[in-house]
């Protein structure tokens, strides 16, 4: 039985135990999809940490099987004055070195798709989930920190901020990079920091983007342009990170001019809208994906640069999995054979998705002709071998897919 007075900060009783199925730490984006597919289960869920940031200019871009599943959970279609569908995705290689590669572009309806997704604003996309949060009844919402965990055979018990006591059997990990829930479960991390920041705003232009996303290749990371609404778009840039507050730091009209330049103009005359963020690029992968009845999602469980829109929609597969897996373990979701089968149901799609974007970050940094010509071999096979374009995209949207439509290629063969 939940505690009515363990979804309200004030007044409550803070000698209460107020016991759940399930916690779920961590309140931004992939805490709140879990806690909505958790209890559209009809499990019990407290959802503990403070409200996002309400100021984050960042956008997401989700996938179809992303927004297919956020349909699933009864959340309302996206708005289409709040997003920008992308339709085609680019890469030109801007950088100066000796070898260069072709430009590549991946348009959705190769295979057979009017688009890959959309990009929505996270301030907007958080908006949404708050309110589905605030509508479901088996959710209860603790919007304090976490002070201490005390994690036991049995149990998972969170004391929080406010010295009220929530426990449970399972206990999901969505407090991002780092994580107190996971050092609770005593998950190692392996950890690296790169030479880059990522340089975060909108911008206005005044060429249509025709819902096509540009990822500039240069010398020091991506310089990646996606749709908004109009003839808006937003940004983000790696650079140093010393170059990354000058950027930040220059005036209106000349940072303007620095963006139409690294992106050749491709949009026209460039105009930054207010708001400006960095943040530093790094790379995380933990030493398991559960254990001591804790399982990570979303940035606890994985971190690595912003290419090729791959974080967000890794989480939300995230959530797909462990759903799954808590389903066919009702009696203890957080029982050593439930954390296994979360562990082998994560472990390829993750480290595959890490691997791959940290190698063509780290082939990008580097100023070693053997890892240019590698960088521009496999873009050219890309951009001049179109079943191989198919293949990356499906994989790319959904991993397994691409082998899907082999497999079924290779059927229709031997029917014939």
């Amino acid at each position: 039985m939940i505690d009515d007075g363990a979804e309200t900060a004030s007044g409550a009783n803070m000698s209460t135990l107020n016991d759940f199925d399930i916690i779920v730490a961590g309140a931004g984006p992939v805490g709140s999809i879990a806690a909505l597919a958790l209890a559209r289960q009809g499990f019990s869920v407290a959802l503990v940490g403070p409200p996002p940031k309400s100021d984050d200019q960042r956008t997401t871009a989700l996938m179809l099987p992303a927004l297919d599943y956020l349909e699933e959970l009864g959340l309302p279609r996206f708005s289409p004055e709040e997003t920008a569908p992308l339709e085609v995705m680019r890469i030109i290689d801007a950088t100066q070195r000796l070898v260069r590669s072709a430009p590549v572009t991946f348009r959705a309806s190769e295979i057979g798709a009017e688009r890959f997704g959309v990009n929505i604003p996270n301030i907007v996309l958080l908006r949404i989930l708050q309110e589905a949060v605030e509508a479901e009844a088996r959710i209860s919402r603790f919007e304090v920190m976490v002070a201490d965990w005390l994690i036991g055979d049995d149990r998972a018990r969170a004391e929080l901020s406010d010295g009220r006591v929530v426990s449970a059997r399972l206990c999901v990990a969505a407090d991002g990079r780092a994580s107190p829930a996971r050092e609770a479960a005593g998950i190692s991390v392996a950890k690296r920091d790169y030479p880059q920041s990522a340089l975060v705003l909108n911008f206005a232009h005044s060429r249509g983007h025709g819902y096509v996303s540009t990822e500039f290749h240069t010398e020091t990371g991506p310089c990646t342009q996606v749709p908004l609404p109009g003839d808006r778009s937003s940004l983000v840039w790696l650079v140093s990170p010393q170059m990354a507050v000058e950027l930040a730091g220059l005036g209106d009209a000349e940072l303007s001019a620095r963006i139409e330049d690294r992106m050749q103009s491709v949009l026209g005359k460039v105009e930054v809208e207010p708001g400006r963020q960095i943040y530093p690029m790094s790379a995380l992968l933990p030493s398991a994906m559960a254990a001591n009845r804790v399982m990570l999602v979303g940035e606890a469980a994985h971190v690595f640069p912003p290419i090729g829109a791959q974080g967000m929609n890794l989480g939300i597969r995230d959530v797909s999995d462990l759903v799954e897996v808590v389903l066919s373990n009702r009696d203890d979701p957080g029982s050593p054979k439930a954390l296994s089968a979360y562990r082998s149901a994560r472990r390829v799609d993750v480290l595959a998705r890490q691997t791959a974007v940290n190698s063509l970050n780290m082939a990008l940094l580097s100023d070693l002709l053997p890892a240019q010509i590698v960088r521009s071999t496999g873009l050219g096979l890309l951009a001049n071998i179109s079943p191989l374009r198919e293949f990356v995209m499906r994989e790319g949207m959904q991993p397994g897919s691409g082998f899907a439509r082999i497999a079924s290629g290779w059927r229709k063969q031997v029917r014939r």
